[in-house]
Parts: C-alpha cells; structure tokens; sequence
C-alpha cells in the first residue's frame, strides 16, 4: 500500500499547505493522485473554499462542491476545537470504526500517491477514548510527521514520536506501518535556524529521513518527500 497519514505535533503546524504540495507535484509529474481529510473541524460552511477539504480538493484540481466535501471530509464540523469538543457542540460523535473503515477505504483508491491527512495533532481527541494515535494505528498506514523549526519544536516532534511509537510496539493488529519520514517545515521568524533544528533532531531519530522544508524555496524538500512517499520507479 503506497498511501500515507500526514499526522502532526500540533495544529497549524502545515500540514495542509505540506499535503496540497506534494498532490501538486505529483499531479505535475504525470500521476494519479488522491487526498482525504476525513474529520475537519473549524469548518465554514459560508466558505468552503478556505478550508482544508476545500485545499486539497482544488491542489486535487476538483471543483469544491457538496459532493466533493463528501467525498473528502465526511466529517466536518463548525467550532475551531478538538473534534470531539466540535463534535459535542452539534450534539453528534464520530463513530471510531466508521473513521477507521473509511480512511482504510480511501487508503485503497490508488497504490501509489494517496495522503490521509489527519485532524491537530498527533494525541488531538476524537471521542471520549479514542486520540489520532488510536486513528493512525487502526488504519495501518505509514505516516508523515510534520514539525516545525520553532523553539520548543524538538520537545514536540520527540514527544509525538514517543507516542507514536508505543502504539506501534502495541502488537495490536493493524497498528499502523511506522514513521516513514518527518518533515521540519521551517517556521517564519523564528529564532532557530532550520538547518539547526534538523541538525539537533537528527542526533535522535536515528534510521527516519528528515526533510526540510525551507519556506522562501520548498521545492526541492517537497520533491525529496514525494519520492519518499511515492518513488518515480513505482
């Protein structure tokens, strides 16, 4: 299976804008491409467009219409808040299963360039038991852990490594397919240089590519992970 989760240490980390590149770069390169956002809160229903369903589907080259949000994020809720909170305020819930059922669905259209990208962070709640994590190991994907040079970014990006990988060892059938890279999208002023913070990172991740994603250049850190993900001899 060539699809990935595109997961996060936090929210507006850039996970979307990371997502939206590389269906561009690859659509460009002649493939075939597909991108989910299953749960989306913060949702404008005014303005669809400026959401993340609404990126992706346009970076997909798909006109942004009901059927289309459907389509790519069933779930969608209106509050700025964890889904569960956003959730609640509709007075609904996300069925676990169903998510897990569907991003294993979505997982399946192509074999090759197909992101699912999640919801915050990597332990952002999705119900009163479930977390991201829990998402991610249940549909057995591979995933992209997207961080950012800011201070504080290497306490997170270990952290959510941690978390990630105690799921992994759990021996729990379909508990996902390990980190395949972590992105290090470069955060605007910030006061630790991007080359620093992928040189500091480096000395404990061990054995998983970092990429770097320079914000003013992105192209040649958006090509490097797209042949991570997807290499041009698949």
């Amino acid at each position: 299976m060539g699809a990935h989760f595109i997961t996060g240490t936090g929210t507006d980390i850039g996970k979307t804008w990371l997502a939206c590149a590389l269906l561009r770069h690859w659509r460009a390169a002649g493939r075939q491409v597909a991108a989910f956002k299953p749960v989306l809160s913060g949702f404008d229903p005014r303005q669809p467009q400026a959401s993340d369903a609404g990126a992706l589907l346009a970076a997909l080259g798909r006109e942004v219409s009901a059927a289309g949000l459907d389509a790519v994020a069933p779930w969608r809720f209106k509050a700025p808040l964890s889904p569960d909170m956003a959730a609640a305020r509709e007075g609904r819930r996300i069925d676990f299963g169903q998510l897990v059922a569907f991003t294993r669905r979505a997982a399946g259209v192509y074999s090759c360039a197909t992101l699912v990208e999640g919801v915050g962070g990597v332990m952002v709640p999705l119900d009163d038991t479930h977390t991201v994590r829990d998402w991610i190991a249940g549909s057995g994907l591979p995933c992209v852990l997207v961080t950012g040079s800011y201070l504080g970014s290497l306490s997170h990006a270990l952290t959510a490594l941690e978390a990630l990988a105690r799921v992994m060892r759990s021996g729990i059938p379909g508990d996902g397919a390990g980190v395949t890279a972590i992105a290090v999208n470069e955060t605007p002023g910030s006061t630790v240089a991007l080359d620093a913070t992928l040189e500091a990172l480096s000395r404990h991740v061990a054995g998983i590519p970092l990429v770097s994603i320079a914000r003013d250049t992105p192209q040649a850190g958006v090509a490097r992970l797209a042949e991570l993900l997807c290499p041009e001899t698949v």
